[in-house]
């Protein structure tokens, strides 16, 4: 992995947030109370919003907004997994009763939705660059007595549109010790992927390139892609599954006895699961099974979990796991390779959602 491509990843994830957004969003809750500032986004039950004159991000009860009105634009997503984009304005309900909010794209374009069916608001524009969200993972350890140290880095950054998304994802392991050899584990991966015609359905692909010390994985490159649906799409919890195809070209580490570049067709199962508690905490865990068609009866396997812990604004505690199992590898190499880490985490943009495609 070419170190000019990791400088220019975590450069744009930094410069990203240096556009920022009019304040001139408006929030009155039930009991009156009246906001103004900027909407920055709404998952999980959440809508966060920043205030000028407020150095944390605000946190709000979603189901207790009363009234909204903004002129920014935004990608509004409801349970059937419609997309909508615009900008939010809400109209009067009876009392008890959720908001509706009329999305307008153009004068003669616009959509009226109920508040409660709505799961997910991101920030866009019609500027390339502000349309970006993303994050940024880091931790560290180190132990006198056998000199051990180690470290995990990671990011992520995201282009959501109305009806597509697209993602870039970058994570690096290293542990090493006194009188031990250097162990590392490094992965880039691409994904993208286009809602269909049909509610909760998408089509999508993704190339990953994956390296490890431990599986002698020298270098990787795994393309392919299917058809998926969301199983799952509220407030709390998103889960979706995807199958298809996939192409793997591996070069492993020459040892003793030198193994030569495997290419196999593989089978492709996806499934990701997020779960979301107000404004505290969040659940990420995926997972990618290839069953390779070219060498029936063999099968890699690879996860990876995450569970945050808000501390303030954009900034959180984590704590992940990763993965990797291959149960017929060449030669004498170990068949898994995992570990865990925890460190601390910071987001820019709207709430980031993994992309149903990812496989990291």
């Amino acid at each position: 992995m070419k170190m000019r491509a990791i400088v220019l990843f975590f450069h744009l994830l930094f410069v990203l947030p240096l556009f920022a957004r009019e304040s001139t969003d408006v929030i009155v809750m039930q009991n009156g109370d009246r906001l103004t500032g900027e909407v920055k986004a709404l998952s999980a039950g959440v809508l966060y919003v920043s205030l000028p004159y407020v150095i944390q991000t605000l946190s709000v009860d979603w189901s207790k907004v009363a009234r909204l009105e903004s002129k920014q634009l935004f990608l509004v997503k409801t349970e059937d997994g419609s997309v909508y984009r615009g900008v939010l304005n809400s109209r009067e309900a009876g009392a008890g009763r959720p908001i509706e909010i009329e999305i307008t794209e153009t004068p003669v374009k616009n959509a009226v939705i109920n508040s409660a069916r709505v799961v997910n608001v991101s920030e866009t524009s019609e500027k390339f660059l502000q349309r970006f969200t993303g994050g940024v993972s880091f931790g560290t350890t180190y132990t006198k007595a056998n000199e051990t140290t180690q470290y995990n880095l990671s990011g992520l950054a995201a282009y959501p549109r109305e009806h597509w998304g697209a993602q870039a994802g970058l994570s690096s392991n290293l542990s090493s010790a006194s009188g031990t050899t250097t162990s590392t584990r490094n992965q880039l991966t691409f994904g993208g992927y286009h809602l269909m015609r049909w509610n909760n359905y998408y089509y999508g692909g993704f190339d990953a390139f994956p390296q490890s010390t431990e599986q002698g994985i020298g270098h990787q490159n795994a393309i392919g892609g299917g058809i998926g649906r969301y199983l799952k799409n509220t407030n709390s919890i998103v889960v979706s599954v995807m199958g298809g195809v996939a192409w793997q070209n591996t070069n492993y580490n020459q040892g003793a006895v030198p193994i030569p570049t495997q290419k196999n067709a593989t089978a492709v199962i996806i499934a990701n699961a997020q779960l979301f508690k107000f404004n505290k905490t969040t659940l990420n865990i995926g997972g990618g099974a290839f069953p390779f068609l070219s060498e029936p009866g063999r099968i890699n396997f690879s996860t990876n979990a995450s569970y945050y812990v808000k501390i303030i604004s954009g900034l959180s505690w984590n704590v992940s796991f990763y993965g990797n199992w291959d149960n017929q590898p060449p030669g004498n190499l170990p068949g898994s390779d995992y570990g865990s880490s925890s460190g601390l985490s910071w987001t820019f943009g709207s709430s980031l959602r993994t992309s149903p495609v990812a496989i990291q």
